[in-house]
């Protein structure tokens, strides 16, 4: 069976985490760190970004393709793939250029997590709901 929305959020999110990764070697070379983050402030940001991406987004595709499988509505699939993008556009940016917290870092994290919980629900409510 073809998963054609996760194919493409998925395939945008790749080239994403690509960027993402392509940002730390820049930086490893810029700083001269090889391993760790050499106690360099900008190293440990796009370390975390990058780390934080992988932490939470391979998780949500797996969710997301699980419902796709499973039959769940495209329009909601593709409002779920969207503000994904956007939050981890939203994460990224907001830890690279704020040594802290900042409200894109915030919304992004929040986006992700209500996103997880969205495609938590639309994978357990045809299990218990009678249709």
């Amino acid at each position: 069976m073809q998963v054609p929305i996760t194919a493409f959020y998925g395939s945008l999110l790749a080239a994403f985490y690509l960027y993402l990764a392509i940002m730390v070697i820049i930086q490893r070379r810029e700083s001269r760190v090889g391993l760790g983050d050499g106690g360099d402030k900008h190293m440990l940001q796009v370390m975390r970004v990058h780390g934080n991406f992988v932490e939470y987004v391979p998780f949500a595709l797996l969710l997301f393709m699980i419902a796709e499988l499973n039959g769940a509505n495209s329009y909601l699939l593709h409002v779920c793939g969207w503000w994904l993008i956007v939050a981890r556009l939203l994460h990224a940016y907001g830890l690279r250029h704020h040594y802290g917290t900042s409200w894109q870092r915030f919304a992004g994290s929040l986006s992700t997590f209500l996103i997880l919980l969205v495609l938590i629900v639309a994978n357990l409510f045809p299990l218990y709901v009678p249709a």
